[in-house]
C-alpha cells in the first residue's frame, strides 16, 4: 500500500467521543510498552505522528489517525501496565472493551507482541476473544531487530504454538527500526479492509 497521507484526527475518552462516519478502522492492540506508536509511525513513514516514549502507559486514550482519506488506524491504550492506580487501569480496560465490542467501524485488529517474550495471559485472552467474535486479527511480532535471525525464528515458532496459530495463519515479523515486515503487514491490512468492504456491500443489498 502506498501511503499518500496520514494525519492525527482526535483522541477519544469514551465510545461517544469516537469520530463520526462509516470509515473502516484497523485497531492496534497490545500490552503497554510493546511499541504500538512506533509501529504506527513506521507503517506510515511519519516520525512523530504518534507520540512515543520510554514510559509505559503513555497512550491513555483511543487515538485516531486518518490514512489516505480512506480508513483509520486506531491506537488503543496498552494493557497490563501495573504502575498506575487501579482506578485508571479499570478505566483503560473499559475503554478498550467498549471499543472492541461496540464500535461498528471496527474492521480488524493488529495484535502487537514483543518477539522477545512469550504472549502474556492478556495477549492470549484478547486473541482468543477476537477469534471467537470473528474479528479479523493480524498478529505481529515486533522488535525483531533485537534478536538474531535464528533467535527470531525460534521465538516465532514458540509464539505461534502459544497462540495456537495453524500453518495458514500469518504471524508477521516486524521492526520499527529497519522496516522489516512493513509491506507484508500492509498487504494483510488491505486484505482485511477488502473483506470488510465486501461484507458492507452484502449487508446493504
Amino acid at each position: 500500500m502506498k501511503i499518500v497521507s496520514a494525519e492525527f484526527i482526535k483522541s477519544a475518552f469514551s465510545l461517544k467521543d469516537c469520530p463520526a462516519g462509516k470509515l473502516p478502522e484497523i485497531a492496534l492492540a497490545g500490552r503497554s510498552n510493546v511499541g504500538k506508536s512506533s509501529f504506527l509511525n513506521r507503517m506510515v513513514n511519519r516520525k512523530g505522528l504518534a507520540r512515543t516514549g520510554g514510559t509505559p502507559g503513555r497512550t491513555r486514550l483511543i487515538n485516531f489517525f486518518l490514512i489516505n482519506g480512506a480508513f483509520r488506524l486506531v491506537d488503543l491504550p496498552g494493557y497490563g501496565y501495573a504502575r498506575v492506580p487501579e482506578k485508571m487501569r479499570r478505566e483503560w480496560g473499559v475503554l478498550i472493551r467498549d471499543y472492541l465490542e461496540k464500535r461498528e467501524n471496527l474492521a480488524g485488529v493488529v495484535l502487537i507482541l514483543d518477539i522477545r517474550h512469550m504472549p502474556s495471559e492478556m495477549d492470549i485472552q484478547l486473541y482468543s476473544w477476537l477469534q471467537r467474535e470473528q474479528v479479523p486479527v493480524i498478529p505481529v511480532a515486533t522488535k525483531a531487530d533485537k534478536l538474531s535471525k535464528n533467535q527470531a525464528g525460534n521465538q516465532v515458532r514458540a509464539i505461534r504454538k502459544v497462540l495456537g496459530l495453524d500453518a495458514e495463519k500469518p504471524l508477521a515479523v516486524f521492526s520499527a527500526k529497519t522496516g522489516q515486515g512493513r509491506e507484508e503487514i500492509w498487504s494483510l491490512i488491505e486484505g482485511v479492509l477488502g473483506q470488510n468492504s465486501e461484507l458492507r456491500t452484502q449487508n446493504s443489498e
